[in-house]
Order: C-alpha cells, then sequence, then structure tokens
C-alpha cells in the first residue's frame, strides 16, 4: 500500500487572518499537537502548538504570532520511515505533507504510521530477538549479518538502539533457528550479549514440556 494512502483531509490549514480564539476552539476540539496555517495566497506557512496557542490572548490574530510558526513537514515522495523519524524529532502526532510544488496535499497522523512500523517482517514474522553492544568503532552490519547468516539464521530485520559513552546497542529479529549457537558466535566475536529472547511459540513449546513433565512427575 502506498504511503499517500493514509494522507487526512479533514482539517485544512487554518488562515493566519483568523482569529487566535478560533484555533483555540479548535484545539479544544481536537487531540492534534499542532494544526497548519496558511497565508492570504493559501500557502501553507508552518504549524502552531497547542500549548503555544493557548498561552497566547484570544483576540489577537494568527498572523501576529507567525514567529511562533513550526516548519516542519515531508513531502508526497518521503518513505514512511523518514516520515516517522519527521514525527519524533519534531514531537508531534500530526505531519503535513506537502507535494513537489510544495502545495499542500494533508497531512498523515502519528498513529496511522506506526501501525505500518507494526506490519513488517520485524514484528509479524516468527523469531528471536536479540540486543547485542560493542565499541561504536568496532561493530559492523556486514560482520552482524555475517554472524547471523553463518548460523543458518534468517535477519528479518536490525536497527542501533542505543548509543552510549563509545558503546552501540544493535537490536535484532532472527528467524529461522535457535539463538543459541548464534549468541555464541557472537560472543567468539567480542559482542556483549545484553539480551535475547526466543519466539513466543519456541517458549510455548518448552512451556508445554514442562508442564507435562510436571503431570508426569505427579502421578
Amino acid at each position: 500500500m502506498k504511503l499517500t494512502e493514509y494522507i487526512i483531509n479533514d482539517i485544512k490549514p487554518i488562515a493566519s487572518n483568523s482569529k487566535i480564539s478560533d484555533l483555540q476552539v479548535l484545539f479544544n476540539q481536537l487531540t492534534y499537537s499542532h494544526i497548519p496555517i496558511k497565508n492570504k495566497d493559501n500557502e501553507f506557512i508552518g504549524s502552531l502548538f497547542e500549548t503555544d496557542v493557548h498561552c497566547f490572548e484570544s483576540d489577537k490574530l494568527i498572523s501576529d504570532y507567525t514567529y511562533a510558526l513550526e516548519d516542519f513537514h515531508v513531502n508526497d515522495k518521503t518513505l514512511w520511515l523518514d516520515v516517522l523519524e519527521a514525527f519524533a524529532r519534531n514531537s508531534s502526532n500530526i505531519m503535513p505533507v506537502l507535494n513537489e510544488s510544495n502545495r499542500y496535499l494533508g497531512y498523515y497522523e502519528l498513529s496511522d504510521i506506526i501501525s505500518l512500523f507494526g506490519e513488517s517482517p520485524f514484528f509479524i514474522d516468527p523469531g528471536g530477538v536479540l540486543v547485542v553492544e560493542k565499541g561504536i568503532n568496532d561493530y559492523s552490519f556486514s560482520e552482524i549479518s555475517q554472524i547471523v547468516e553463518s548460523n543458518n539464521g534468517k535477519l528479518l530485520g536490525a536497527f542501533v538502539s542505543k548509543m552510549k559513552n563509545d558503546v552501540i546497542q544493535v537490536t535484532l529479529k532472527i528467524g529461522n533457528v535457535s539463538l543459541n549457537e548464534i549468541i555464541q558466535t557472537f560472543r567468539r566475536y567480542s559482542y556483549n550479549i545484553v539480551s535475547g529472547h526466543e519466539d513466543d511459540s519456541y517458549k510455548q513449546s518448552l512451556k508445554e514440556r514442562s508442564d507435562y513433565l510436571n503431570k508426569y512427575l505427579n502421578m
């Protein structure tokens, strides 16, 4: 599915010659952190933050507070991961979308973009989650991939989840194989194992076997 199918148009940018009171009423009706604003030429000029708007004088015009506009947006060709990054960088739950001509098309909702992340193989495919760490100058994704694949594992996803004091943590989702051999190989390559969790189905299998054994012992 194309990301542009998630563009919403039910809220149009508010004209800068509107009163602050109109914007305050709108924020009271919505759960959005920001509202897009347009100028007299119907051009998108930025968004205003809810907390700021409630601090403004209600009888003044939006144009009196253009200094508070936050100029963040994405375009209709921006990839969903970059869109997610834009949400995080701007602490917003609404993201204006412009086309190549900078014309306002609508906006994305944060919950819709997060749901796309949840539909990725990293989350929905069966596998184990492994977190490894190493010196920031000593690790490489090519080495990490080689360790996983040399143990017949399938790397479903990987991302840097933490960086602190020249040490980097990488979270991996691995399919096809138990994590034990992969963990041992990572240790031989001087990676520290922060945590490793097998797939839920594997855990369930162990639990069923344990329950069976307990029943047998209690006969």
